[in-house]
């Protein structure tokens, strides 16, 4: 219960008497008299931009003339409903003259003969329902009104029909009608209420029954719509229920055992949740159709209860208490002071309170609170706007309540904020910094942080300043400054528990720039939290960087990288590698194994694994083994072993620490493995493109083995036998030659040099060198005898059997070739014989089988100087020319191939010089190319001889031709 005293008051209202229509004279409102209503009202009511008034004044048509005066129309008394309507919301109505702003008119129509009792106006349709009496002594009657259309001038009455079913005389004690026209109901002074369902404008369309009966008068009802279902509210004197209209039957509950007097109940809007309002003599209670809600203490008799827009407006009269009899509320011939008071439950203020006299009721129309006075006049009370309001409230300091307000008139987020700053400044200046920086919360979004940061900044104040900076983070309107600025705060005030909670929070409730939290955190010496942060957002170079350099957990940081994709794993192994290598150098060399051969990130590396797995470069982490050769051996031989196609740099670094392990390895057992392991890999052929460079590494360690080898690969037989010249190996330089001298001949000549220059007695091996260059004929015996002649330990012994078989096999030869020369003699003068006789002798033919089917010949033939004969048709189908033999053909295209071949490498100068540089042997290549016409003149013959004739040289050519076929032959 709260109690009324407690409330503040305001004057959120001005109050302004309704002023009379301006003259003829054309006078301004402003000096126009207060409007005075017609005298004899009993009801009214309001809607639809109009004041209804129910008076007994006379029978006919009443207007209000240009000059004010109420004229009477005469006739008998009756009932008149009048309409009091504002110029800016009138409606068709009869008898109307316009009037300035707050100024009226006035129009009225007969509505009953006796009296009019009761007024309903429908918000939301231009229906008003009237209760009264045409007759003395008979049941009141319930008129229904359709404004909107005429009857002679007056609204048409759509609908006429008894207030109560029966005889049964009774008072009315109120009516309501729903906004749907759906439900009217009628409450009496006996108690019973009459329900009438259906259309209420017809009598076809209705139907009337009792739906509640008691022993106490009907003082209040209400209707209350909530979706589809429909409450009727029934309070009297003694208590109050409520019946649900939309279920069949309509069940009744009681809510409270007490009531109120007439006028003293009214329905709240929505804002109220639609509560049903009961004003009793010490309470004001709030009703829902199932249950009780909350009560507020106003003392004082209640004579009138209304509910406008939020506000609860209450007339009561200053004294305790009121008899129960009086249930009507009020006595018309009472003339105390009457107080109007206007409560706003929500924010617990008074907006509003003054006296008047004799308050006859209170109404609501136009967005002003209407008071009707006993004498006629009508006070409008004029709501302030908001602004001004709020301005009243702000001179009191009365933020909190400001506050209320504007939310309660729903003004929007701006306004609000500068209400929230004006408050957190006043608080701020009274030195209140907690509660000031509460309200400086509130203007986040609105107002700009640093007209807050630089308040507290400047006074110290830093727990207030992490406040206001936290909520900035929640509601995602912070920035990088504001983030560093924040975790400042924390450190500062060593709260590692705030702190924590702050960079734990979900990223859905809380952001700031991560990176900039995470230096902040880093350089304030909270490297657990900084490196949580790191992790949770995936800042990963973050995280190796603190955990490396500053925390120096090797172990973790390398398993937090076997975690990370690919490329990003990749780029930091090269990154860190050295780093992590000389603290966990088994480790990493795993990962490292893993990361150039088949990596998956630890998740995936042990789930199905249906992900395909990627590999590095093994070569470019080669580097990351600096100083440690242990770890690389077995990296690279890992890497050999599984990925035979790995770069070629892998293969030189191992190469060159196994030659480094074998050149420093002092047990000879061990050696001799690295020593295998070295020629193994060696004899792998992965350096044949690097060929020069493995050399390079074998004679840097002085690995003999491996450097002959590869001599033998890239066929340096040279330098192979000079590596054992300068070794004096003397039987390896003859076993180099016995080997390669077939491909280089070159190296028995280059043996004989060297042993003939060795001063110690080296016969045996110059022996076995002569001897293979007698057999291959490498050198002519003048050249042996002048390099022997260099040692002077070489007697003549030694070349004895060389110079004797040499001299025999020159004897020999010359032997063969005086023998072969005088065959060519003869045979060059057979073949002479045989030009002459053809030039100087007829050829006879002889031949009696054809040459190609050996079948006898038959003319026609075909006879050739070379002596084959051919039948005509033989010749045809064998013969590739006419004026060639086709036995004797092939061997002749033979001897003319190679005069053609001749003729061509005659000019073949370089090659000739090549190679008699190349030889060993330089008169047979001069011979070769002598015999090939190299050497011979160039005669070019542009004319004929004298007298010889082109005949006679044919005739030569034919000649030349039948000797070479018979040569052939």
């Amino acid at each position: 219960m709260a109690a009324y005293l407690q409330w503040r008051r305001f004057v959120f209202f001005d109050r302004e008497t309704v002023k009379e229509p301006a003259g003829p004279d054309g006078g301004g409102a402003g000096g126009a008299k207060p409007f005075a209503l017609p005298p004899g009202i009993t009801v009214c009511d309001s809607g639809r931009g109009s004041l209804v008034f129910g008076d007994i004044l006379a029978r006919g048509s009443l207007r209000r003339t240009p000059s004010g005066d109420l004229p009477h129309l005469g006739g008998a008394l009756g009932s008149v409903v009048h309409f009091l309507c504002c110029m800016m919301h009138v409606k068709t109505l009869v008898n109307v003259f316009c009037v300035a702003e707050n100024h009226c008119w006035l129009s009225s129509f007969q509505a009953y003969k006796l009296r009019v009792t009761h007024l309903y106006q429908l918000k939301q349709h231009s229906i008003l329902a009237s209760v009264g009496e045409d007759e003395e002594g008979i049941n009141p009657l319930v008129k229904v009104w359709n404004l909107e259309k005429r009857d002679g001038g007056n609204p048409l009455c759509t609908r006429i029909f008894p207030a109560i079913p029966g005889n049964k005389p009774t008072v009315v004690s109120c009516i309501t009608v729903h906004e749907t026209l759906n439900f009217m109901a009628i409450g009496f002074a006996d108690g019973s209420v009459v329900l009438t369902k259906g259309d209420i404008t017809r009598d076809r369309h209705s139907k009337t029954q009792i739906l509640h009966e008691g022993n106490y008068p009907v003082t209040g009802l209400a209707f209350r719509q909530s979706g589809k279902i429909t409450h009727l509210f029934v309070v009297t004197t003694e208590n109050i229920q409520s019946y649900m209209l939309s279920v069949k039957d309509y069940p009744r509950l009681e809510l409270d055992t007490h009531g109120c007097g007439l006028r003293c109940s009214t329905l709240s809007d929505p804002s109220q949740d639609l509560q049903f309002i009961v004003a009793g003599n010490e309470c004001v209670y709030l009703y829902q159709p199932d249950e009780r809600g909350p009560c507020f203490a106003f003392e004082g008799q209640k004579l009138i209860v209304h509910w406008y827009r939020g506000y609860l407006v209450i007339v009561s009269k200053d004294r305790k208490s009121s008899p129960k009899s009086e249930f009507a509320g009020s006595d018309p011939q009472n003339s105390d002071k009457q107080i109007l008071n206007v409560y706003d439950l929500c924010n617990k203020f008074i907006a509003y309170s003054s006296v008047f006299d004799d308050v006859v009721d209170v109404l609501a129309e136009w967005g002003s609170l209407y008071v009707l006075t006993r004498d006629g006049k009508i006070h409008a009370l004029q709501e302030r706007d908001t602004q001004t309001k709020l301005e009243m409230l702000f001179k009191k300091n009365l933020f909190e309540m400001a506050i209320n307000l504007a939310k309660s008139h729903h003004l929007d987020s701006d306004g609000l904020s500068e209400i929230f700053r004006q408050y957190g400044d006043h608080l701020y200046n009274k030195g209140n910094h907690d509660g000031a920086i509460q309200q400086y919360i509130r203007t986040i979004g609105k107002l700009e942080p640093s007209y807050v940061i630089r308040k507290f900044l400047d006074a110290q104040r830093i727990h207030n300043l992490t406040a206001y900076l936290q909520t900035l983070h929640l509601q995602s309107l912070a920035n990088a400054d504001h983030t560093t600025l924040l975790l400042n705060c924390y450190t500062k005030l060593k709260d590692s528990s705030k702190l924590e909670e702050f960079i734990k929070t979900s990223e859905s409730e809380v952001h700031f720039d991560v990176e900039t939290a995470i230096k902040v955190l880093r350089q304030a010496g909270y490297f657990s939290h900084a490196v949580y942060l790191a992790e949770k957002h995936a800042h990963h170079e973050w995280f190796l960087k603190i955990q490396l350099e500053d925390i120096k957990n090797y172990q973790e940081a390398l398993q937090y990288i076997g975690k990370l994709p690919f490329d990003q794993a990749e780029s930091n192994m090269k990154r860190y590698g050295k780093i992590l290598m000389h603290h966990v150098p088994s480790e990493t060399t795993e990962l490292l194994k893993i990361l150039c051969t088949d990596y998956r990130p630890t998740g995936d590396r042990e789930g199905s694994g249906m992900l395909e797995g990627k590999k590095a470069n093994s070569e470019e982490f080669i580097p990351v083994f600096a100083n440690n050769s242990r770890e690389l051996k077995a990296f690279l031989e890992h890497m050999t072993e599984v990925q035979s196609d790995s770069p070629q740099g892998v293969y030189d670094t191992l190469l060159e620490l196994r030659l480094q392990n074998w050149a420093h390895e002092q047990d000879l057992q061990i050696k001799e493995k690295l020593h295998s392991e070295a020629i193994t890999l060696l004899k792998s052929g992965r350096f044949r493109t690097v060929f020069h460079k493995a050399l390079v590494l074998c004679q840097m360690h002085n690995f003999k083995d491996g450097v002959l080898y590869l001599y033998e690969q890239g066929k340096l037989f040279q330098q192979i036998m000079h590596y054992h010249m300068q070794n004096e190996q003397y039987r390896k330089v003859i076993e180099v030659c016995e080997l390669y001298g077939d491909q280089e001949t070159c190296l028995w000549e280059q043996a004989l040099s060297y042993f003939a220059r060795k001063e110690e007695d080296c016969k045996e091996y110059i022996t076995a060198v002569l001897k293979h260059i007698e057999n291959k004929n490498l050198m002519p015996p003048l050249l042996v005898v002048q390099t022997l002649a260099h040692n002077s330990t070489a007697t003549l012994s030694v070349i004895k059997d060389y110079l004797v078989n040499k001299l025999q096999k020159q004897s020999r030869q010359i032997e063969q070739d005086e023998q072969r020369i005088q065959k060519y003699r003869e045979e060059t003068t057979r073949i002479r014989q045989e030009i002459e006789e053809l030039k100087t002798s007829p050829k006879i033919f002889q031949k009696t089988k054809c040459s190609i089917c050996t079948s006898a010949l038959e003319l026609p033939s075909v006879h050739f100087l070379c002596g084959h004969s051919f039948h005509q048709h033989c010749f045809e189908s064998y013969s590739e020319s006419d004026s060639e033999c086709p036995t004797c053909m092939p061997e002749n295209r033979k001897v003319t191939d190679m005069i053609r071949a001749q003729e061509q490498k005659r000019d073949l100068h370089d090659q000739f010089q090549h190679q008699l540089k190349c030889s060993n042997d330089g008169f047979s290549v001069v011979a070769d190319y002598f015999g090939r016409g190299v050497f011979n003149k160039l005669t070019l013959i542009t004319d004929l001889p004298p007298g010889k004739s082109a005949t006679t040289i044919d005739a030569g050519l034919q000649r030349e031709l039948l000797i070479h076929t018979k040569r052939s032959t």
